[in-house]
């Protein structure tokens, strides 16, 4: 490519989901009331667990965790999109489209990991459940999580240092809501080998590693449970693992559905799958946990019925 049509990138121009004006407006009331749900519900999931004694077990502090890792990954497209729409204007310096990719792969990553990490704490309640206190200790599971934070702030750091190292065309214009990093990356001039490695192998391995720990988890959990000659205790077992295998297969589904094929194929349907990952999973989490949860319903009641009280006084 031509020496002349190579540029130090200084912005991008963020042109969103759709070229029209009316279904912009649609789009950002949309987005709007999804981002505030999505806070509203998980930050009340969060509330309810930190409150409530009963709550403070290995799976509700990793829901809790997973809570706050979905407001953030909101956090980090949505806004920008929805201030750029109001303002009328789509740019995004360099630096936030930089800052935005770091923190959209560690909060992706880390949503995956938590799910590995809950996966293997079902299979120890239905699998072991007279070891289970011993097991998931409460050192262990801080532990989980802070090794969790490590690996996907590290891989992070790597896409990200080797993104700045690219020097990026005139065409500056993404085909997207927010620095998504493949829509970045084809607009580079510069030789990608080097990405592409790191997102084939690191990146993979990063991606495979949990949703391997949660398909043997899960294999080992309908093994019991089928040997299991009480009726009484499959559903029990299936009902404790519900709500996060439901969250599991959507995670996956979406994130199999954008990052599983060759960056050349990207295309309208990858974007639908991208706001599912990252907009929509965040938002029904909550309700899935909520709605399927006894234990959940009565916290939540607990916390609506005291501020309600104090709001009187």
């Amino acid at each position: 490519m031509d020496r002349n049509n190579q540029t130090g990138a200084t912005e991008f121009l963020l042109l969103g989901l759709s070229g029209q004006p009316e279904q912009e407006e649609v789009l950002f009331g949309f987005f709007l009331w999804m981002y505030l749900v999505t806070i509203a519900g998980n930050m009340l999931i969060t509330l309810a667990i930190s409150c409530d004694s009963h709550l403070h077990t290995p799976m509700y502090f990793f829901l809790a965790n997973l809570s706050c890792v979905d407001i953030c990954l909101s956090s980090v497209t949505v806004p920008k999109m929805l201030v750029n729409h109001v303002l009328g204007s789509k740019s995004i310096s360099y630096g936030g489209c930089m800052t935005q990719i770091y923190f959209f792969i560690t909060l992706g990553n880390m949503d995956g990991f938590l799910l590995s990490v809950m996966a293997y704490d079902r299979y120890v309640a239905v699998c072991c459940p007279l070891h289970y206190a011993m097991r998931m200790r409460p050192r262990l599971c801080v532990l989980l999580v802070a090794v969790s934070w490590l690996i996907t702030h590290l891989h992070a750091l790597l896409h990200t240092i080797l993104m700045v190292r690219l020097t990026f065309c005139s065409d500056n214009a993404v085909h997207h809501f927010f620095c998504d990093p493949e829509a970045i990356l084809k607009l580079s001039c510069s030789d990608t080998f080097i990405n592409d490695l790191m997102i084939l192998t690191v990146g993979g391995l990063v991606f495979l590693t949990p949703f391997t720990c949660i398909i043997v988890s899960y294999a080992c959990i309908f093994s019991t449970v089928l040997r299991s000659p009480s009726v009484r205790g499959i559903r029990k077992a299936l009902s404790t693992c519900g709500s996060h295998l439901t969250v599991v297969s959507l995670f996956y589904g979406a994130v199999l559905g954008v990052y599983m094929h060759p960056s050349s194929s990207y295309s309208v349907q990858d974007t639908v799958a991208t706001v599912i990952f990252t907009v929509v999973t965040p938002l029904v989490n909550p309700f899935i946990y909520s709605l399927r949860n006894h234990d959940m319903k009565g916290a939540i009641r607990k916390l609506t019925f005291r501020r309600l009280v104090l709001s009187r006084f």
